[in-house]
């Protein structure tokens, strides 16, 4: 532990002119006596570390010092390309690597450039789950992430359908995605042979073995996520609902209602009626739902079809003039 902290130390101070004890004990989660004794003991081992005194001081590397440990361990590689996402790299487990990544990277640039990293993170940052949510981080994410670095088969519990029935499987975990804050895990079932998705947070147990699985070169993530979201997407829109829309309400449908469905509903011939309102055939995923999200268009919205969703809505106006006078 000491060791690597030392390390750390080094590439610190080689990133930036000179750091303060404080700032350092920070860096490092430590106490700035232990900084300073670190700092002792980096010197007696021959690094010139030297230490400002004043108010303005802190502690720098002499001469032009540079060490030899900045090359990338594999799995500090892997995490550097995924630090613009820090929330996923702590759910994962991998923010301690990554950091390792990025202070050696850091450690081996220009002094010129040397603050591109915080340059970057001024003016860049990806915040993945949705609003108006606060995503929870599946207990067993950092085991199954683990599993997908290192190619190995593991044996996961999982709750299926709403009867919540537990069926076990063997898997082998090719990748996670993270969609608007739910992690999911894409894997191919051995003996099904086929490639399927599963939500991490309806894993019960996850036994991850040693036996390691050989990788299909041409299986390609991004391309495969997106077959099967535009799959499940269209799954789930089992109920069709005839409505017209205004000018403002045809604007606002794709804010209302899943995108696929606004675009299949929207992308259909059809020429505007009186006064320019628009007849559209909209697929969605219950009448339950079509309620719901057609609601929020308010009157820019007229639900035809069927008569029971249209009952509905006429009910809700007759309570709305009567609550508004």
């Amino acid at each position: 532990m000491r060791a690597a902290r030392l390390i750390k130390m080094v590439l610190l101070l080689q990133s930036r002119p000179s750091m303060t004890a404080a700032e350092l004990a920070r860096e490092l989660e430590v106490s700035e006596r232990t900084i300073t004794r670190d700092a002792q003991a980096l010197s007696e081992a021959g690094v010139p570390v030297y230490a400002d005194r004043g108010r303005a001081g802190g502690y720098r590397l002499v001469g032009g010092y540079r060490t030899r440990l900045t090359g990338l361990a594999r799995s500090e590689a892997e995490a550097l390309f995924l630090s613009g996402v820090p929330g996923a790299l702590r759910e994962m487990g991998l923010e301690d690597t990554a950091s390792a990544a990025r202070l050696k990277v850091s450690a081996a640039l220009l002094p010129s450039l040397r603050d591109a990293s915080r340059t970057a993170a001024q003016r860049f940052h990806l915040d993945a789950p949705a609003w108006f949510s606060e995503p929870e981080t599946p207990e067993l994410l950092p085991s199954v992430a683990d599993a997908v670095w290192d190619d190995r088969r593991i044996v996961a519990r999982y709750r299926r359908g709403e009867a919540e029935i537990e069926v076990e499987r063997a898997l082998e975990p090719y990748g996670l995605v993270l969609k608007a804050g739910v992690w999911y895990l894409c894997a191919r079932v051995p003996e099904a042979g086929s490639f399927r998705v599963y939500r991490i947070d309806r894993f019960a147990a996850v036994d991850p073995g040693e036996e390691r699985f050989r990788r299909d070169e041409g299986f390609d993530l991004p391309g495969f996520w997106e077959e099967r979201a535009e799959e499940f997407a269209r799954s789930i829109l089992r109920t069709q609902v005839v409505v017209r829309l205004s000018p403002h309400g045809v604007r606002r449908l794709p804010y209302v209602v899943d995108p696929t469905s606004a675009r299949e509903a929207l992308d259909a011939p059809g020429a505007p009626g009186r006064r320019g309102w628009l007849t559209v055939t909209l697929p969605v995923e219950s009448e339950e739902v079509a309620h719901t999200q057609l609601t929020a268009l308010g009157p820019e919205v007229e639900v035809l079809a069927p008569g029971t969703l249209r009952d509905r809505f006429a009910r809700d106006a007759v309570r709305l003039a009567t609550l508004y006078g």
